[in-house]
Order: C-alpha cells, then sequence, then structure tokens
C-alpha cells in the first residue's frame, strides 16, 4: 500500500485519505500521496503564535544553539533512514550527501555561530553605542529581538533536506516559529525528515510544523510580525512577492530563485594550463551533480572564441564517460530528474534553446539509462549547447533548461565576456577562471553588481575550493535581480533577518540595563572584592575596579623593547621623536596594555580562568616618559554557554570593558578583555 504522507500540524500528524499520486524519479512506481484533508491555517498559525513562541522564547540564543547541535547530531546518526528515500528523487549518493550530510552540517554550522556571536538572552546590543548629549547623561545605540511572529519557508524540489533545514536553522536560533512547505513532488523525503526531527524529541512543540500540498489560505492570515522565504523559479517568486497581504502587511518576503549563472573562462587561460581542464570539470560537475537541478548550476559557459571548439570537445568527451541511470548501481554518476513533469519541462526548455544554438552532445549520442525499469524513470540526457553569437541571442540569456544543460558561448575580448555575464539580469553566483591576477582583480568588481558571490577558481584554489555550485552557511547565498533579490545564509546575517532591528534612546544606565552590557557613563557597582576573585554567576553587569597608579619611567621603555625586540624609533631615538607630530618619546602602546594588565589583575589561582582575546582595542593618547597611568576594570557583558571543563566545572565567558587614564584623566587606550570564568558548582 503507497504511504499517504501526513502534514504536521498543531501537534499532531494530519491526513488519512489519499490525494495525488507522487511517482518515483527512477521506475514511475508510486512512492507516496499527498493527503486530502485540508489543513486548516488559523489552527496552525495560532499554535505557532501561542504553543511554538513561547517554547520558543522560554530558550534563550544559547540554548537554542545547543539543540541545533544536538540535532545535528542526531540526523548524522539517522542518515541512512534519509538516503533510503532519497533515493526515490532520482539522486545518487554523492547527491543525497550534499542535500542530507549538507543539511545536517548547515544545523552544526549555526549551533557553531549561535554559541560563538550570540549572547546569553534574547536580545542582541548591536553597538557600539553613541552619547547624544554633551554631558554624557543621554545616548543611543541599536538591538535586535525576536520579531514574535511565525517564518513560512516555502521550498523548491531539488533539496528537500537542506533547503528545510537551511532556512530554519537561522529562523529558530532567532527564536521564530517556522511553518516549512516543500515542493510537493519532492515532499515524501521531506516528511521523512521531520517526523526524525520530531522523533528525537530535541523539537520544542510548535517550533516547526510541515504542509505537505497546498499552502492554501496561509498567506492571507499572516501579519506584519511574519517572514515569508521562497526558493523556486523567478516567475512564481514575482507572483508571491506581489500577494495582496504581503504588500499590505509589509511582511519582509525573501526570494532564492533560479538563475542564468555562467563560468567565464578569462582570455589568459590557454588549452595547455590546469586551468583549462579546471574550468572544464567545473562545467561538466555543475551539468551533471544533482542531474544539474540546482538554482546554482553553470547554465553558461562563457569562452574565447579561439577556444571554443577545443572546450566543447572536451566537455563531450567528459559527458561521454557519464553514466546516467538507477543511483542504486554502483557505476551510476548521473540519477533522473526529480519527476516526470521536470522532464518535460527540460525537454521543452532545450528544444526552445536549440532554435538558436547548436547540439553538441545530448541525447542522440547514445543516451541508455542503465538499470531495471528505467524506462519508466524521469531520466535526461547531459544537454551541450553552442551559441557562437551569443550577444545577438536573447533566449540563452532568458530561458533556463533546470535539468543537465549547459550552453557555451563565444565571446571576444574581457569586456564582451562580463557583458555577456550581465546578460543574465542577476544570478546567485558566477565563476571566473584565471591564472592572472590581474584579471581577477578588473573582472570581479565589475561582475560583483549582477552576482551574489563570486568563485575565483586558480589552480591554488582547486585543490580545496567547495565548488561553483555549493552554497556554504557562512557565506550569503543570494542573487540580485532575477536570481530573486535577497538573501539567506551568510552566518549571522541570516539570524538577524529574523529579528527585529530597533534604535534604543536613554540614560547610559537604563542601556545597560535593556541591553544587559555595560555602556560607559552607566552607573558602576565598587566593592572591596576584586572582580576576578567572583565566580561567573555572582559577577553583575558594571561590577567595577579602579586601580592604583603608575608613573611611566625611562626604565620601562627600554626594558620593554628589550624584551619585545620592539625598537621603533619613537621609543628610543630622542631626536627623531622630538621631530615627530608628538614631539617627544613615548611608550609602547603594549608596554601600557601590559601594565594595565599588571594594575588590574589578581594573580592568585581562579575563578577567572584564561585570558582568550582582545576586541576594540585603541590607543587613544600617547604616554610618554613621566606620565602616570591607572586602569579601570569593568564587567561588561556575561555569556553562559553552559560548557563545563574535563573536572565538570561550568565555565561561562565575560567581557570587561578597560579604560586607561593618564594624569590629566584622559583616555590613553581602550579595550575589551575577553576571559573564561569559573562558575561555583
Amino acid at each position: 500500500m503507497t504511504q499517504i504522507l501526513q502534514s504536521f500540524i498543531g501537534g499532531r500528524w494530519l491526513g488519512a485519505q489519499a490525494a495525488q499520486a507522487l511517482r518515483s524519479a527512477v521506475n514511475g512506481r508510486p512512492v507516496a500521496s499527498t493527503h486530502a484533508e485540508a489543513i486548516d491555517f488559523g489552527e496552525a498559525l495560532q499554535h505557532a503564535r501561542t504553543v511554538g513562541l513561547a517554547n520558543l522564547l522560554a530558550m534563550d540564543f544559547q540554548q537554542r544553539a545547543q539543540r541545533l547541535r544536538a540535532l545535528a547530531k542526531y540526523l548524522a546518526e539517522h542518515k541512512e533512514e534519509l538516503y533510503a528515500v532519497s533515493a526515490h528523487t532520482g539522486a545518487t549518493r554523492a547527491d543525497s550527501w550534499v542535500d542530507i550530510e549538507g543539511g545536517a552540517g548547515t544545523l552544526a554550522a549555526y549551533a557553531g555561530i549561535g554559541g560563538n556571536e550570540l549572547p546569553s538572552g534574547n536580545l542582541v546590543h548591536e553597538g557600539p553605542a553613541m552619547p547624544l548629549g554633551k554631558k554624557g547623561g543621554f545616548a543611543g545605540t541599536h538591538i535586535l529581538v525576536p520579531r514574535r511572529g511565525v517564518a513560512v519557508h516555502i521550498n523548491a524540489f531539488n533539496f528537500p533536506v537542506w533547503g528545510l533545514l537551511e532556512k530554519w536553522a537561522p529562523s529558530f536560533l532567532a527564536g521564530m516559529p517556522c511553518i516549512g512547505k516543500p515542493a510537493t513532488s519532492t515532499s515524501y523525503l521531506t516528511e521523512a525528515l521531520v517526523r526524525l526531527m520530531h522523533r528525537s524529541g530535541l523539537l520544542p512543540e510548535g517550533s516547526l510544523q510541515l504542509v505537505i500540498g497546498s499552502t492554501g489560505d496561509l498567506l492571507d492570515r499572516l501579519d506584519g510580525m511574519d517572514v515569508v522565504t521562497f526558493t523556486g523559479s523567478a516567475d512564481t517568486a514575482a507572483k508571491l512577492r506581489v500577494h495582496p497581504n504581503i504588500v499590505r502587511q509589509s511582511i519582509p518576503f525573501n526570494a532564492e530563485a533560479d538563475s542564468l549563472n555562467c563560468a567565464i573562462l578569462a582570455p589568459d587561460v590557454t588549452p595547455d594550463d590546469e586551468e583549462f581542464d579546471l574550468f572544464v570539470k567545473e562545467v561538466a560537475r555543475e551539468m551533471t551533480v544533482k542531474s544539474g537541478q540546482k538554482c546554482t548550476a553553470i547554465r553558461r559557459a562563457i569562452v574565447p572564441r579561439q577556444h571554443i571548439d577545443a572546450v566543447a570537445e572536451k566537455l563531450r568527451a567528459r559527458l561521454a564517460k557519464t553514466v546516467v541511470g538507477d543511483p542504486a548501481r554502483e557505476d551510476v554518476r548521473m540519477g533522473a530528474l526529480a519527476s516526470h513533469a521536470q522532464q518535460a519541462d527540460v525537454a521543452e526548455r532545450v528544444r526552445l534553446l536549440m532554435q538558436g544554438a547548436e547540439l553538441v552532445y545530448g541525447e542522440r549520442d547514445g543516451f541508455a539509462p542503465q538499470g531495471e525499469g528505467v524506462a519508466e524513470g524521469a531520466f535526461f540526457s547531459p544537454t551541450l549547447l553552442l551559441a557562437r553569437d551569443p550577444m545577438g541571442n536573447d533566449a540563452v540569456h532568458d530561458i533556463e533548461a533546470f535539468g543537465p544543460v549547459s550552453t557555451l558561448m563565444a565571446y571576444d575580448g574581457l569586456d564582451e565576456a562580463l557583458a555577456l555575464a550581465a546578460r543574465g539580469r542577476g544570478s546567485l553566483v558566477g565563476t571566473l577562471v584565471t591564472k592572472d591576477p590581474a584579471t581577477a582583480a578588473k573582472a570581479i568588481p565589475i561582475a560583483a553588481a549582477h552576482h551574489g558571490r563570486m568563485l575565483v577558481l586558480d589552480r591554488e584554489a582547486a585543490a580545496e575550493s567547495t565548488g561553483h555550485g555549493s552554497p556554504l552557511p557562512f557565506l550569503k547565498h543570494g542573487g540580485p535581480g532575477r536570481a530573486g533579490g535577497g538573501e539567506e545564509l551568510g552566518g549571522l546575517r541570516a539570524v538577524k533577518h529574523y529579528l527585529q532591528r530597533a534604535a534604543l534612546q536613554g540614560s547610559p544606565s537604563m542601556i545597560a540595563a535593556v541591553t544587559g552590557e555595560y555602556l560607559r557613563g552607566a552607573k558602576l557597582n565598587e566593592s572591596e572584592l576584586h572582580p576576578f576573585r567572583k565566580h561567573f554567576e555572582d559577577l553583575a553587569i558594571g561590577d567595577s575596579l579602579l586601580t592604583h597608579r603608575r608613573t611611566v619611567g625611562e626604565a620601562d621603555i627600554v626594558a620593554f623593547g628589550g624584551i619585545s625586540g620592539d625598537y621603533f624609533y619613537m621609543h628610543f631615538d630622542e631626536i627623531a621623536a622630538k621631530e615627530s607630530p608628538f614631539g617627544k618619546r613615548i611608550a609602547h602602546g603594549y608596554f601600557v596594555l601590559s601594565a594595565a594588565a599588571g594594575l588590574f589583575v589578581s594573580p592568585a589561582p581562579g575563578p577567572v580562568l584564561a585570558n582568550y582575546g582582545l576586541d576594540t582595542l585603541r590607543f587613544v593618547k600617547p604616554v610618554g616618559i613621566g606620565d602616570t597611568i591607572r586602569a579601570r576594570l569593568t564587567c561588561k557583558r556575561k555569556i553562559d554557554r553552559q560548557k563545563k571543563d574535563a573536572n565538570g566545572v561550568g565555565q561561562g565567558v565575560v567581557a570587561w570593558d578597560v579604560e586607561v587614564t593618564n594624569q590629566d584623566g584622559d583616555l590613553v587606550a581602550s579595550y575589551d578583555i575577553l576571559t573564561l570564568v569559573a562558575k561555583r558548582g
């Protein structure tokens, strides 16, 4: 009996009656069916806004990051369950690796981003704060807080696992419940993923709901606190962007659309160069990985006219070695398209493209998928076209065949190559293959205006390059124009898309209370107990120490120069120093830093365990021989990462604000110290 897929709505699985049949892309046999029951999207949103939001905001950024890390580990441990289902989509093991393990890896990446870059609590201080008054009693800054809405993620068919997780991870980290809507044709794999996540027991109730089938009136029910993201065709993105309720409510809408991405073989590369083969390999790989069903795939390969036939011949030879068929076979390197509808769509688009291009390689060249029952599958031959006059051919810059299809384009001169790249009217990614840094320096600033990401590929980068078509969690994914005009991923940038930015004004003390971060000018807490003698739990923002004084002598400068090896003239040459803007010899900046540490450090063991960095270091004013300095150390920020050392002792991170002043009260050095501080337990 064919599985009936279920939606996960309101904390329960919905669906018992079969509706649309979904067929295997490999052999055409039924895999599953959607359910016929209608979804009450009012209930779904109510569940997300009440149960989901409450459960997410009961945790802070650090705790949600930990939950992502645990989920990533759980999915990695149960990945074979997803691989078994993924085979029906036509994906090879390597294709599924990108989707399944890439998805789990994205969760792990965002767990690291949250753990390392976000504070405890549910507010991000996006400083620095700035004084707004003359006496220091009024200041302003920016904060980021959870939007307290719902994220609706509408995904394409090509990455049923990664597509959901790369959107869900940053929205979850930001404290925003999510309703995921996968493309119907491969929704059976997304359903398997969500079942696995639900089974883990790690999903806070209401944080993730799943829609199988139509979105019905979901978009009509959203409000201005919500967010909608979409991955898919540029045409569908354009329609959703002007949905009346999205426009009326000013709902943030992020689109990542398929685009006519390009790869340019620079004119400095010859057939004898290693870069020539790298270009051919990259184009062939992007044609065959996921059967070319990637929004980042190379659709236009732009080649110097004098090398166009050589590139065509090498690509033809490489594609001829690609074994297509049932991904279960070990010899198969390219599987099927995701559905029979997709197969028909690609065939029609190739027909249109061939009206202005010649066929270099395609079905006529012995295309014969391998495996049992593949005659009923959605297979499509790798297809390479050639446009000798791409400047006079609009179709190759307008029509995308979303499959294993790419068009070679001849150009004369780098300027024409860049003009051809721009004809795509906005792309997710472009690649420049060159061995000449000057060519890269000229081309990239021009091409980057039309692309969301640029890869410069040469023999040096090739050994470690993740390739043209691989979005990475730490780098922006998205592009201008046809590519949707939005962005996803990009590390912390993606989390901020799901937070609300607000300007905050008030006294330094009030701003410190709101942000949980000390602001200079705010009230200080001074006591006889040195702040370094307090455990993490006992430290309060604003706990402060004003040190005793130290007068800097010539011997200090001489000794520090001898220890450090820094004999810069400003420290040792009396005559040259007098002729400098400072008019005198001055102490090393790093001596001032070290001397300040000597003033405020408490030397006994613990609770401060280690100093692991400095932030925002500025040497504001020179310190000369005879100047007297002192330091103020203040607890600025605390982050409870809920970690323990090898002995089971808990630790937290404390940032300390340090102000070093001279005998006139003038600031000479300013910085933050980051330390690990033990907990009492």
